[in-house]
């Protein structure tokens, strides 16, 4: 059986990312397109997609690190703040688009909450794993001397 750790993860961010397209009630906000993902960003993102690649890369992360919260996300999705001439220091991501991101995948089905954070359902695993087949038989396509190794 295939899972979201035996394929490239931007290759299965992707994917996932056009399957949560179709989903209704994954939707982005009419803000979206103008805010920056973090206080450590100069700009807001140029994708036009980014919501979903967001969604898509929050639930691989909760799949693979989980049970997480909604702090753990901000460490895991924030970065180095340009501060001019002195050193550069971490800053976290936002919390509220990962906190709308957790609220959208609960709705859909595919995360939960503990009292310990957020996990993936069975439905969201089945979707991960799903994905995940199709990128691995996709890459065997490209790369015959894979399909010896499975």
């Amino acid at each position: 059986m295939v899972t979201v750790y035996d394929v490239p993860a931007d290759r299965l961010i992707k994917e996932l990312a056009e399957e949560l397209k179709k989903n209704d009630k994954i939707v982005p906000p009419p803000w979206a397109s103008y805010v920056k993902t973090g206080v450590h960003k100069e700009r807001a993102p140029e994708q036009e997609d980014w919501w979903y690649i967001r969604a898509a890369a929050v639930l691989r992360k909760i799949r693979i690190k989980g049970p997480l919260g909604i702090e753990s996300l901000r460490k895991l999705y924030g970065g180095r703040k340009n501060m001019g001439v002195a050193r550069e220091h971490k800053k976290k991501g936002s919390g509220s688009i990962i906190r709308n991101i957790l609220k959208q995948l609960e709705a859909a089905g595919y995360v939960k909450k503990t009292p310990r954070g957020r996990v993936v359902t069975n439905e969201g695993i089945s979707l991960l794993d799903r994905i995940a087949y199709k990128v691995k038989k996709e890459l065997e396509k490209e790369i015959p001397e894979l399909a010896k190794y499975t």
